[in-house]
């Protein structure tokens, strides 16, 4: 087995996948910036095969050529809330096509993260069609989705086209993952993570008011999963080879934030408690009220393996992250 590199190997999904990777033996640098924070903490339990600043990404690359099976790109401006959409375009589209490229050229398998931001408002529904007509329909909300979207259609028509590809090409449309490891996203965390810490005082979790007549305070729906699971995904792919195409990656189950809140507060054995605010004027007109991964194609390919509840993943992360005095996976 060759080294795996994992792009935004030091973050959220990057680091659980990278804990995972090395749990099996294998081999795995990390490409990613760490700052001035404790973001490096995500990665202080597990052996690195290297550390690669992302301005030394190509000389790492053509120095390892003959090293590398796989490349998981995980790297990626997520906050959808970014105003710069150069900086987006720069590293969400442009550096997933470079990477493509080379992975082409070098015939080393290629495995990226795309978003369920995609989807925008979900009118067109939520099952993962890569086909060109298929993704032509989606309409995303921010510049975010947009960028992740216009990489999923470039990669569908270099498909299509019969363009030179990597040996395996899979995209993961990542609905909203909760888990160890988001410290450092700051107010980009999972909401688990953010009522954890009102919950454990005593206080209100606070969730955003409905602002849509068909959708009480907090029954707002999302297809909530559990990092771990999305690991286990991809440690699959990387098990199955023949495996191609873009796919979601949720439960397939659309669960409200109140649910959300009650598991947190349930975690901590204490009774429920919420408050409502009024979302954000600036983000509105952009919120979505209803996420749910169609999961139909992943099981096609070969996928047998079941999602963590909400209420079990929850408790898994509040009792063995949360209030652990490490929280690190």
């Amino acid at each position: 087995m060759g080294m795996i590199l994992v792009t935004g190997g030091a973050g959220f999904i990057g680091s659980n996948l990278v804990a995972g990777l090395v749990a099996d033996g294998r081999e795995v640098a990390v490409c990613d910036r760490f700052g001035s924070g404790e973001k490096w903490k995500n990665l202080a339990k597990h052996e690195l095969a290297d550390i690669v600043a992302p301005e030394e990404l190509g000389d790492f690359l053509e120095l390892h050529a003959d090293e590398l099976e796989a490349i998981v790109h995980m790297g990626a401006i997520s906050a959808t809330t970014e105003r710069d959409v150069d900086r987006i375009v720069e590293n969400n589209f442009r550096l997933s096509l470079d990477l493509w490229g080379w992975c082409a050229e070098h015939e080393v398998r290629f495995l990226y993260a795309s978003s369920a931001a995609t989807y925008g408002d979900g009118g067109q529904g939520f099952v993962d069609d890569d086909s060109l007509a298929g993704l032509a329909k989606l309409r995303p909300l921010n510049a975010y989705g947009w960028s992740k979207h216009a990489f999923d259609r470039k990669v569908a028509r270099l498909v299509a086209e019969g363009r030179p590809k990597p040996p395996q090409w899979v995209g993961l449309k990542f609905f909203n993952v909760y888990g160890p490891n988001e410290q450092h996203k700051g107010d980009m965390q999972s909401v688990v993570a953010k009522i954890y810490p009102r919950a454990k005082a005593g206080e209100p979790a606070i969730l955003f008011r409905s602002h849509h007549p068909q959708y009480q305070d907090g029954g707002q729906l999302r297809d909530f999963i559990y990092v771990k699971d999305g690991v286990e995904v991809v440690r699959w792919l990387l098990a199955n080879p023949k495996v191609n195409g873009i796919f979601n990656l949720g439960t397939g189950k659309a669960r409200s934030f109140a649910d959300l809140a009650k598991a947190v507060f349930a975690a901590l054995e204490r009774p429920a408690q919420i408050s409502f605010v009024d979302t954000p004027v600036e983000i509105r007109d952009k919120y979505q009220y209803f996420t749910q991964a169609s999961m139909e194609k992943l099981k096609k390919a070969g996928y047998t393996r079941g999602f963590t509840s909400l209420e079990d993943g929850v408790r898994d992360y509040v009792q063995r992250h949360l209030a652990a005095a490490d929280p690190y996976a």
